[in-house]
């Protein structure tokens, strides 16, 4: 009897060369048409709503799918080493421990107050992950969970405060590279420009997941029985096992390279505002950052260059898939089609409200993640579409990076398909299924909630441009 293959989801670049592919036979398909351009008083280019005409149609060769994957990567370079030059920093600052210690440290001091405690540990999660992916934390997660089950709380909350505390520094996209530079660079957007009301996102995000799971843990608290893992937890072999010294102190060493970590990311804000800087500079922000703190941290050179190479493999698979996935829109440009999309998708929206149109592109970009679970990818694919159709529906093109931001971020940690929810809920042994049933509720505010931002960043012509 041959057993039954079980369907397995296919990978980001299999999904993304599908996309190509497909985006290839609609430029034989879709009729070709563009809309009329012009510099708006801002100079930015911009389309004329009122002018739209079907030309003659410019088909994409098939065969010359290779070489706009090539140039995706050439037309990018400085965007994917902002990319891999981040990704060796924060390789350089985890491999110090000091990011492990200082969590440790507040893990410790406050962790006979939920309230306090609560808040704090996703403060210092949500920070972190401005810049960086939940999945970093994914060897933190067992500490979590044994400190809460020591808590009299259970493991669902352990796992929570990582994953909903990173969530919320991911999702609202203040300072990271790998969805808001990439598609703010595609909306011809000054890098990281709206970043007060994107930090004003993270706080209504913060206080409200604060709230749900404060109020989660206190239930489970007094009534453990109706958490989703009473019956596991009961059997849990965790506790005593990990100590929250086995992360070390915060020795001069740790406070020095969270110092470098700091300065850093005021430099670039500073840069970004007052200097006018971009990818290249990010870049070498970033070099530097790996550098001065793998010294601080008392590395040798050697060891400097290895942990940096490490760090940077670490985001070659995001890299890659922006490289792959910027040809997508290059195709549908050169067969002449993304106006004709743009177009009909107006239509469309053109009999909606106003004020639930910025929502609507948020729940679009909720539904393509279900099928691209890499951000730099999504945003890749969706925001050549989303930008003009921003400019047609009268909504900033700030306003439609945020409803990206929101669509493509919360709900990755709700999906199956996440790579850092699984490696988390992995870690320390979360059926799926239950963390659903914990889940759902969390994943259905922050949707409305990202609603309700989307709508006041609309109504208040969130910029610039």
């Amino acid at each position: 009897m041959k057993e039954k293959r079980k369907f397995e989801m296919p990978h980001t670049f299999v999904i993304i060369l599908a996309i190509i592919i497909v985006a290839v036979i609609l430029t034989w398909i879709i009729p070709a048409g563009e809309y009329v351009r012009f510099e708006d008083a801002r100079g930015v280019e911009v389309i004329d709503p009122q002018q739209f005409s079907y030309v003659t149609r410019t088909p994409v060769n098939p065969g010359l799918i290779p070489m706009y994957i090539v140039n995706g990567f050439m037309d990018n370079i400085d965007l994917l080493l902002v990319i891999l030059f981040s990704g060796g920093a924060f390789h350089m600052l985890t491999k110090s421990g000091a990011l492990q210690a200082i969590v440790a440290k507040v893990a410790m001091k406050f962790s006979g107050k939920i309230a306090i405690f609560i808040p704090i540990l996703t403060l210092i999660f949500g920070l972190i992950c401005t810049t960086q992916a939940v999945n970093m934390f994914i060897a933190f997660a067992p500490v979590m969970v044994m400190l809460s089950l020591a808590l009299g709380l259970d493991s669902l909350t352990g796992t929570a405060i990582i994953i909903l505390g990173g969530a919320i520094g991911f999702s609202t996209g203040t300072l990271n590279a790998s969805t808001t530079l990439v598609s703010q660079q595609i909306a011809e957007l000054p890098p990281f420009s709206g970043i007060g009301y994107r930090f004003v996102c993270f706080g209504v995000f913060y206080v409200v997941t604060n709230i749900f799971l404060i109020r989660y843990a206190n239930k489970v608290k007094k009534h453990p029985e109706k958490s989703p893992m009473y019956d596991l937890d009961q059997e849990n072999e965790m506790t005593g096992k990990i100590s929250l010294e086995d992360f070390g102190t915060m020795d001069l060493r740790k406070w020095l390279v969270i110092g470098c970590l700091v300065v850093s990311l005021v430099v670039i804000i500073y840069g970004s505002v007052a200097l006018g800087w971009d990818l290249p500079e990010y870049s070498a922000v970033f070099l530097v950052l790996a550098i001065i703190s793998g010294a601080v941290a008392g590395f040798s050179p050697n060891r400097i260059s290895k942990e940096f190479v490490d760090g940077c493999k670490g985001m070659m698979s995001a890299a890659i898939t922006i490289g792959l996935a910027k040809s997508i829109g290059s195709i549908m440009a050169d067969g002449t089609i993304i106006d004709t999309v743009v177009h009909s998708l107006a239509s469309v929206l053109d009999h909606v409200p106003y004020i639930i149109q910025g929502p609507g592109m948020l729940i679009a970009n909720i539904i393509v993640s279900l099928f691209i679970s890499s951000g730099s990818g999504q945003a890749s694919v969706t925001m050549p579409i989303m930008v003009p159709l921003a400019d047609l529906l009268g909504v900033t093109r700030q306003t439609a990076v945020l409803a990206f931001n929101f669509g493509d971020g919360f709900v990755n940690y709700i999906l199956p398909t996440s790579g850092a929810l699984m490696g988390i809920l992995g870690a320390v042994n979360i059926p799926y299924d239950r963390w659903v049933r914990f889940m759902w509720k969390c994943f259905a505010m922050w949707t409305v909630v990202g609603c309700i931002l989307v709508v006041i960043a609309q109504l208040m012509k969130y910029g610039p441009m």
